[in-house]
């Protein structure tokens, strides 16, 4: 329940080793090391099976042996977790077309893209840790956020922003970093042992991650949760034609390889 602080502190605390290992959003990771950056891009992924396909594939062990040899992190990244597609939800309204968003303060992880993206679909983009969503949405400081449903549903962000649109403007996963100080210290078997358990765990997790994200779909509902499904993701889409061209060139060879996969 986040008593270690936000991701933010709990990164922190496993690059120094006061925390031996974590699981943080590729998100807030994205501006320790700008390589995973690329998974952070909006509309990226056509679904949340061509995200799994990555992470499980050659490009997946990549990313994370890139975190690995990062001077910045000084983190060992063992594995993905699955964290669903993100949506939005806000305090105000039902957003059924890319106009709908205009004016609202949106909560962003702290990431410059994010923060681009928002304010690209005509909302204001605001960066928050995710420890200060729910006081934030209670007191109007934002209208709204954009996260995963067990996210918005466990973290009760349901019971003050009624109204989800199910855009799936993201889909980035969680990844299970370990403290390089404390692997150093560790015997060439167990970090072996750790490897082989943590390619278990992200295969296992997203069968519980699959069940957690309809529980929180069906509680969502029964509470009045609005959920608006967007058949035409088009023109938010090309809303963000201008974060593309932005970001998009120096990861151009990487977002090449990640569409590619069948």
């Amino acid at each position: 329940s986040m008593q270690l602080g936000g991701e933010k502190e709990t990164i922190e605390q496993t690059q120094i080793g006061a925390i031996q290992m974590s699981r943080v959003s590729v998100g807030t990771m994205g501006p320790i090391v700008d390589d995973i950056n690329v998974i952070n891009m909006p509309f990226l992924f056509k679904n949340t099976a061509h995200a799994e396909k990555m992470m499980d594939g050659g490009i997946g062990q990549e990313l994370l042996d890139k975190i690995t040899a990062s001077p910045n992190a000084n983190l060992v990244a063992l594995c993905w977790m699955d964290a669903g597609a993100r949506s939005l939800y806000n305090t105000k309204h039902p957003i059924k077309s890319i106009e709908d968003v205009k004016g609202l303060k949106f909560r962003v992880i702290g990431n410059p893209i994010f923060i681009d993206m928002m304010n690209a679909l005509g909302g204001n983009g605001v960066a928050m840790g995710y420890d200060q969503v729910f006081s934030a949405l209670q007191t109007g400081v934002i209208d709204g956020a954009e996260n995963n449903l067990p996210s918005y549903v466990f973290s009760n962000h349901y019971t003050t922003a009624k109204y989800v649109t199910l855009t799936e403007h993201l889909v980035i996963p969680e990844v299970l970093v370990f403290s390089k100080r404390v692997w150093s210290g560790l015997s060439a078997d167990d970090q072996n042992l750790i490897k082989k358990f943590a390619r278990e765990a992200q295969l296992e997790e997203r069968g519980f991650w699959n069940e957690y994200e309809k529980r929180a779909l069906e509680k969502a509902k029964a509470a009045g949760s609005q959920i608006v499904e967007i058949a035409d993701k088009t023109p938010f889409q090309n809303a963000v034609k201008p974060v593309w061209d932005k970001y998009g060139p120096k990861y151009q060879d990487m977002i090449k390889r990640i569409q590619a996969i069948a």
